[in-house]
């Protein structure tokens, strides 16, 4: 099993930036990406980004490249997801996930509680 626990949510205005990050505890080594979801008050869960362990692969949804950036530490036991230019519509509980193939997939096979991201106008 593995643990997530995600930090950093926050309020911020438009335009501003925040540094979500989501440490792993457990048999981390059994997971080959990492990543992050958010969910919006009557909405779908949508996939933002995903990160590949050791390649360091990087993916990222239409909606956010460019704006968010992905990052795992050294020990890849935690990632980070760096939001830039946040606009009202990111508002959502950000959720990590890990998984053993795909972190992009219907449903990723960990998950953590998360985070909320509120942005204002």
């Amino acid at each position: 099993q593995v643990q997530l626990v995600e930090s950093g949510g926050g309020s911020v205005q438009a335009g501003g930036s925040l540094r979500l990050a989501c440490a792993a505890s457990g048999d981390t080594e059994t997971t080959n990406c990492m990543g992050w979801w958010r969910q919006a008050p009557g909405k779908e869960s949508e996939w933002m980004s995903s990160i590949i362990k050791g390649l360091r692969l990087t993916y990222y949804a239409g909606s956010v490249e460019g704006r968010f950036t992905i990052s795992l530490d050294s020990a890849e036991k935690t990632v980070f997801l760096q939001m830039d230019s946040l606009k009202p519509e990111d508002t959502a509980m950000y959720y990590c996930v890990a998984d053993v193939s795909s972190c992009s997939g219907a449903s990723p096979r960990y998950r953590g509680q998360g985070t909320q991201v509120t942005v204002s106008s």
